[in-house]
């Protein structure tokens, strides 16, 4: 965290999570969801989604790491909430896709610190009502 006081519109730095097919494997070998729509094309289109997509996990796991690199400590991350609004269609290329992550303090009770937290695919909201507590103190 950084050692400026914190203060309701703090700004927390911006972050790119950057997500390949290779990464999709990875993750589903780790977490043991191996639904197809994770790498198969043909699964994910027979569902009406334009291509494989990256795990809501996933995407939500790597979103709150804008908030634990910037307190420093992950067990001062009290509480984590999100809605998944939108798949991360991954394409089957080397250039992957990104996924910008903003977020900024929206609340300070008692050295709890609420932050509301953005994740952009372009123009496109892959997160909803995502927030962080975070102890400050």
């Amino acid at each position: 965290m950084s050692a400026h006081v914190v203060e309701v519109g703090t700004e927390l730095p911006p972050l790119v999570l950057h997500y390949t097919r290779e990464d999709l494997v990875r993750y589903a070998g780790a977490s043991g969801d191996f639904n197809p729509i994770h790498w198969s094309d043909r699964a994910a289109r027979a569902l009406g989604m334009p291509s494989v997509i990256a795990h809501g996990m996933l995407t939500m796991g790597k979103a709150l790491r804008i908030v634990t690199d910037w307190v420093g400590d992950p067990a001062r991350v009290e509480g984590y909430f999100v809605r998944f609004t939108k798949p991360v269609p991954v394409p089957d290329d080397d250039a992957g896709v990104n996924v910008h992550v903003t977020a900024r303090v929206t609340a300070l009770e008692d050295g709890l610190a609420t932050i509301a937290i953005d994740a952009l695919l372009g123009e496109t909201r892959v997160l909803g009502s995502a927030q962080a507590q975070v102890r400050c103190g």
